[in-house]
C-alpha cells in the first residue's frame, strides 16, 4: 500500500500540468499565457491593451500579466508585426489565426468565479452551518489546487476555515489554519485572529509575541483596541496585573476617542476585575459604575448582559446587596419586556434567563443568611427552570433549597429537595454521556475534513513545486544526467512529504485516542452504584419514621458531605490520596452505621508513608469496599472485620490492601439467585475498564490482584499497587 502511494505521488510530480488564468478583482490585473498549436510556450510576444499605453511581453514560459478588464481588446504582436487581436471577456479559450504565418492558441482552463462563489458560500454558512462551510472551503481549495500564483486565494480560504474552527471552539485547528493563511499572505487582521485563537487555547506568551509584532503596523482603530485588549487579557491570565491594567487602559482610551461604546462597556468591567484582584476595591467600583452608566443607552439585550456581568463582579467582592440590586433590575427589565431570556449579542452568544437570575438572587440572599427571601427566589427559579426544561439551573436551585431547608430545620423538605437533586444529577449524567458521544463524533468528523484539506494543501504545494521545476528546466538547458538527478531529488522530496504526512496522521490518531480515553474516563467516573444512594435515603427515611431526628440529621449530613465530595471529584482525573482516604472513611462510617452488628472496620496507614506524594483516580477503591460489605460481611453470621491498609512497597509505589473475613467469593456466588448470577456487577466492570484505560495512558500505573484471604475460601483480600506520578 505504501509503495502504491509513493508511485502515485511520483506520477503526480512528473505529469501534473495545468494552464492558469487569473483575474484579481481588486487590482484588475489579467494573467495568461501564449502557446502554439502544439502547446509550446512562446516568449517575447508583445501584449498590448488597445487604446492605451499598457504593454508587456511574454516571459520564457509564454506568460504575461497586464492591467485589463473584461471587454478590453488585447493585441498580440511579434517584432512590430501585428499577429491578431481578441476581446478579453472571461472566456475559457481563445484561438487566433495569425496573419504572419504563426498559429497561436491561448488557453485558460478554469474561470476564477468558481473559487469566489465557493468562498462566498463558506462565509455565509460560517455560523449557520459550520460543517457545510468547511465543505465549501474544501471545494474552493480543490479549484485552486491546479492553479498557480493563487496564494491570496489560498490565504483567504484558510482564514475563513480558521474562523469556522473558532466558532466551533476548536482553537488548535483554528491556530493551524491561520498559520497556513499567513504563510501564503501576511495580513494584520489574520495575525490578530491568530493571537486571539492562541489566547483561547491558553498559549498567552506566543499570543503576546504576535500582538507585539503588529503594534507598530498600520491598522484600523478597532484593530488597535483589540490588540491592546487581547494583550491585557493575556497578562491578566498570566497574573501580571500591572501590565494588564496598562493595556486595558490603552484600549479604553482608543475606544472612547473613536466612540466604540460596546468596547467601552467591555473594557470597564475588565479594568474593574484587575483593580479588584489588586485589592483596589473603590477603583474597581468606579469602573463598574461607569459601565452601568454607559449601558443605559444600550439595547435591552446588551444592557442585560452588561448589568449581569457587573453584578457578578460585585458578587466576587462579596457585595451581595449590590449584586441583588443589579440582578433584580435585570429581572425587572426582562419581565417588563415579557421575555423569559435574552441573548447577550456578544461574541460568545450566551443567554441570560429569568430562572438563572432568580437562582443568583436566591444564592445571594442565602449568603446573607436571609433564608426566607432566598427560599422564595429559589422556588421561583426551580419552577421557571422546570417550565423551560433547564435541568442544570433546576439542579442548582434544588441543591441550594435542600441546604437552606436543612439549616432552618425543615428536614422533610430538605430530604425531598435532595432526592429531587439526586434524580436531576442522574438525568444530567445521561445527558452529558450523550454530549460526550456527540463530541467524539464531531471531533472525528472535523479530523477527517481537516486531513482532506491538509492533503489538498500538500497537493497544491506539490503543484507549485512542479511549476517552479518546469520554469527552471525552461530557463536553463541542462544535460540529461542532471535532469535524471532532479527527478530523483523530486522523488526523495515526495517520499519525505509522504513520510511527514504519515507521521502527522500517526500523531493526530494518537492525540485522538488520548482524547477518547479521557472522555471514556470522565464517563466512567460519573457513574456510582445507585443502590447505595437509594438504600442510604431509605435509611434516612427509616430514622425519620422512628422519630430519631438526631440520627437522621447526622446521617443525612454525612451522606450529603460524601455525595458532594464525590460529585466535586468526578471532574478530576486524579485527586490526592489523602482525599480518597477521607472519602473511604466517610463511606465506611455510613455503611457501618447501617450494619453495626455485621462488621467493624479499621484504616491502617504506614507512618513512613508519604501520602502527599501520591495521586489516585477518584472512587477507585470504593467498589472493592462495597463488595466486601455487601457480598462478604453482610451474610456472615457472626460479626466480621474490614481492614484497609496503606503501606510503602518500594520507592516508586505503594500497596493498598482491602481485606475482610467475610463468607468469601465462592460462598457469595452460591448465595446469588439465578437472575443475579446473569448480571455482571457494573461497579466492578467500571473499575476494570478504568484500570485498563489508566494503564494504557500512564504506563501501568495501577495493578490490582484479588485472592481468598484464608485457605478455606473464606475472606477476600484485594491488593492494589499504585505508582507515583
Amino acid at each position: 500500500m505504501k509503495l502504491k502511494s509513493i508511485l502515485l505521488l511520483f506520477l503526480i510530480v512528473l505529469t501534473f500540468h495545468v494552464n492558469a488564468q487569473e483575474k484579481n478583482n481588486k487590482s484588475n490585473y489579467y494573467s495568461d499565457f501564449v502557446a502554439d498549436e502544439n502547446g509550446n510556450r512562446l516568449n517575447d510576444i508583445t501584449v498590448r491593451v488597445q487604446g492605451s499605453n499598457r504593454t508587456t511581453k511574454t516571459n520564457i514560459n509564454g506568460e504575461f500579466t497586464i492591467e485589463a478588464g473584461e471587454g478590453d481588446t488585447i493585441e498580440l504582436s511579434k517584432n512590430g508585426v501585428l499577429i491578431n487581436t481578441y476581446v478579453y471577456d472571461g472566456s475559457s479559450e481563445y484561438k487566433i489565426e495569425d496573419n504572419s504565418n504563426r498559429y497561436i492558441s491561448k488557453t485558460s482552463k478554469e474561470p476564477e468565479n468558481d473559487f469566489l462563489i465557493q468562498l462566498d458560500s463558506a462565509q455565509f454558512y460560517k455560523k449557520r452551518d459550520p460543517f457545510k462551510s468547511i465543505e465549501f472551503i474544501e471545494n474552493a481549495l480543490k479549484s485552486q489546487t491546479s492553479k498557480r500564483g493563487n496564494s491570496i486565494n489560498i490565504a483567504n480560504a484558510y482564514e475563513v476555515l480558521g474562523d469556522v474552527y473558532v466558532n466551533l471552539k476548536q482553537y488548535d485547528l483554528a491556530v493551524s489554519n491561520y498559520k497556513t493563511s499567513l504563510s501564503n499572505k501576511s495580513d494584520t487582521s489574520v495575525k490578530l485572529k491568530l493571537a486571539k485563537a492562541l489566547t483561547f487555547e491558553g498559549d498567552f506568551n506566543e499570543s503576546n509575541t504576535i500582538l507585539n509584532s503588529i503594534l507598530n503596523k498600520k491598522k484600523t482603530s478597532l484593530q488597535k483596541i483589540e490588540v491592546y485588549e487581547t494583550i491585557g487579557d493575556n497578562y491578566l491570565n498570566l497574573k501580571d496585573y500591572v501590565n494588564s491594567e496598562t493595556n486595558f487602559n490603552q484600549a479604553l482610551t482608543f475606544a472612547k476617542a473613536n466612540n466604540y461604546t460596546q468596547k467601552v462597556t467591555i473594557l470597564n468591567p475588565k479594568l474593574a476585575e484587575v483593580s479588584r484582584l489588586q485589592g483596589k476595591v473603590s477603583e474597581a467600583n468606579m469602573y463598574l459604575n461607569n459601565t452601568i452608566e454607559v449601558s443605559k443607552k444600550a439595547t435591552l439585550n446588551k444592557r442585560a448582559a452588561i448589568t449581569n456581568s457587573v453584578a457578578n463582579q460585585y458578587r466576587d467582592q462579596q457585595n451581595f446587596d449590590k449584586e441583588i440590586e443589579l440582578k433584580k433590575q435585570t429581572l425587572q427589565d426582562l419581565e417588563a419586556a415579557n421575555l423569559n431570556k435574552v441573548n447577550t449579542e456578544f461574541e460568545d452568544d450566551e443567554e441570560i434567563s429569568v430562572q438563572q437570575l432568580n437562582l443568583d438572587i436566591g444564592n445571594a440572599y442565602a449568603k446573607k443568611k436571609s433564608f426566607t427571601k432566598a427560599i422564595g427566589y429559589l422556588e421561583k427559579s426551580k419552577n421557571d427552570a422546570d417550565k423551560a426544561s433547564d435541568i442544570e439551573t433546576k439542579k442548582e436551585a434544588v441543591e441550594q433549597l435542600s441546604e437552606i431547608y436543612k439549616n432552618v430545620g425543615d428536614y422533610k423538605k430538605a430530604l425531598s429537595n435532595y432526592q429531587e437533586y439526586v434524580s436531576l444529577v442522574d438525568i444530567l449524567y445521561k445527558k452529558k454521556e450523550k454530549e460526550i458521544e456527540a463530541a467524539v463524533t464531531i471531533n472525528k468528523t472535523l479530523g477527517e475534513k481537516q486531513n482532506r484539506i491538509n492533503s489538498l494543501e500538500k497537493d497544491r504545494e506539490l503543484t507549485e513545486s512542479n511549476y517552479k521545476l518546469y520554469e527552471s528546466e525552461q530557463q536553463v538547458t541542462v544535460e540529461n544526467y542532471k535532469r535524471q538527478r532532479l527527478i530523483i531529488y523530486s522523488l526523495i522530496g515526495g517520499l519525505l512529504l509522504l513520510l511527514a504526512a504519515i507521521y502527522f496522521m500517526y500523531k493526530s490518531n494518537k492525540q485522538r485516542r488520548l482524547a477518547n480515553n479521557l472522555l471514556a474516563l470522565k464517563s466512567l467516573r460519573s457513574q456510582m452504584n445507585p443502590h447505595f444512594i437509594f438504600n442510604a435515603l431509605n435509611s434516612v427515611n427509616s430514622f425519620i419514621a422512628q422519630n430519631d431526628e438526631r440520627t437522621a440529621n447526622r446521617y443525612l449530613t454525612d451522606f450529603s458531605t460524601l455525595m458532594r465530595n464525590v460529585l466535586n471529584n468526578s471532574e478530576e482525573d486524579f485527586i490526592p490520596l489523602s482525599k480518597e482516604i477521607e472519602l473511604l472513611e466517610l463511606y465506611m462510617k455510613l455503611e457501618h452505621s447501617r450494619f453495626k452488628d455485621k462488621f467493624d472496620y479499621k484504616v491502617e496507614i504506614d507512618e513512613n508513608l508519604k501520602i502527599s506524594e501520591y495521586q489516585i483516580p477518584p472512587m477507585l477503591l470504593q467498589p472493592y469496599i462495597e463488595n466486601a460489605v455487601w457480598h462478604g460481611l453482610r451474610y456472615k453470621k457472626e460479626k466480621g472485620f474490614l481492614k484497609v491498609a496503606f503501606h510503602q512497597k518500594n520507592e516508586e509505589s505503594i500497596c493498598i490492601e482491602i481485606s475482610d473475613d467475610g463468607i468469601g467469593r465462592k460462598k457469595s456466588k452460591e448465595l446469588k439467585t439465578a437472575n443475579q448470577q446473569k448480571q455482571q456487577s457494573k461497579g466492578m466492570d467500571n473499575i476494570k475498564k478504568r484500570v485498563a484505560i489508566l494503564n494504557e495512558m500512564y504506563s501501568d500505573k495501577v495493578d490490582v490482584f484479588i485472592e481468598d484471604l484464608n485457605t478455606d475460601s473464606t475472606g477476600t483480600k484485594v491488593v492494589l499497587t499504585l505508582k507515583k506520578d
